[in-house]
């Protein structure tokens, strides 16, 4: 018998815009225990995207999010001695925190001056349905898609 299942920590919404999704955020973007750099850094990106843009820079960042979510992914599974990759849907937790995941680790490795900028440029790219996490939630798709043959074996 397994052991019961963490209760889900209750996130407290973020001081500006007073949604717990911002917060969520902030905190996979936080390094070394540094919260108030990584959201001063995010509001930062999100002022640098409403002057480039003229958009609301909340919306923009909404819309790039889900548009980096997955709808479905490969897990590997043994059948027989043979691994085959197995297309299944994601959870809505799940797509969320990939989302995040991709946006920051690819605003990450752009070639701006600074995070700031970095994190500006891959959410007006993602909002856009372009740049570097998009095209990975399109491999992925690809991915669940190539391996559709394999999908009876899914327990």
């Amino acid at each position: 018998m397994r052991k019961s299942k963490p209760k889900k920590r209750i996130l407290l919404p973020d001081a500006r815009f007073n949604d717990t999704l911002v917060t969520r955020f902030i905190n996979c973007l936080t390094y070394q225990g540094k919260k108030s750099k990584a959201s001063n850094l995010f509001y930062d990106a999100l002022d640098i995207v409403e002057k480039k843009s003229s958009e609301n820079g909340l919306d923009t960042w909404k819309k790039a999010l889900t548009n980096v979510m997955p709808m479905v992914e490969v897990k590997s599974r043994r059948v027989g001695g043979a691994t085959f990759q197995i297309p299944g849907e994601v959870r809505p937790d799940r797509k969320t925190a990939l989302g995040i995941k991709w946006l920051i680790s690819y605003s990450r490795v752009r070639n701006e001056k600074s995070m700031a900028e970095k994190l500006a440029g891959e959410i007006m790219a993602a909002s856009k349905g372009e740049g570097a996490a998009v095209k990975k939630r399109d491999d992925t798709h690809r991915m669940a898609e190539a391996n559709k043959a394999f999908s009876h074996f899914r327990a």
